[in-house]
């Protein structure tokens, strides 16, 4: 008890007479007494700050567009594949152009051949065409 500073004023006892579980009343008092201001600062610049207003865009209306497919649009695949001997090389083409004549309305984008294995009874290199249209 020797830190005890008495002219703080929370070390200060409790005055006699006072009922110290009391609840402390809010500072509702008139504040005009007191010279408080509830009004705006001032500090004597312009005048207030006007906020511009600022104008929402409208928005715009698209008219709906009929859909179009290009020309150039890959729409389907149709692989074709043989093995590599003659006589299987002529009836691939037979085939591919039996394709294209049952088909009058495919055409042609992009073509891509290449050799591989192909599994079935035996795995047997073959040639494999594959056509976009």
């Amino acid at each position: 008890m020797e830190n005890l500073n008495l002219n703080n004023p929370l070390n200060k006892p409790a005055p006699p007479g006072k009922d110290i579980d009391k609840p402390i009343p809010f500072d509702d008092s008139d504040s005009s007494d007191k010279g408080i201001s509830h009004a705006p600062l001032d500090l004597g610049g312009t005048a207030p700050v006007q906020i511009p207003k600022v104008e929402m865009p409208k928005l715009v209306v698209k008219k709906p567009m009929a859909k179009t497919v290009p020309s150039d649009r890959i729409v389907g695949v149709k692989t074709f594949f043989t093995k590599l001997h003659p006589g299987a090389l002529n009836f691939l083409d037979e085939q591919i152009t039996r394709w294209l004549t049952e088909n009058p309305d495919v055409r042609i984008k992009r073509t891509n051949t290449t050799t591989g294995e192909v599994q079935a009874k035996k795995t047997e290199p073959n040639i494999i065409i594959t056509v976009w249209y």
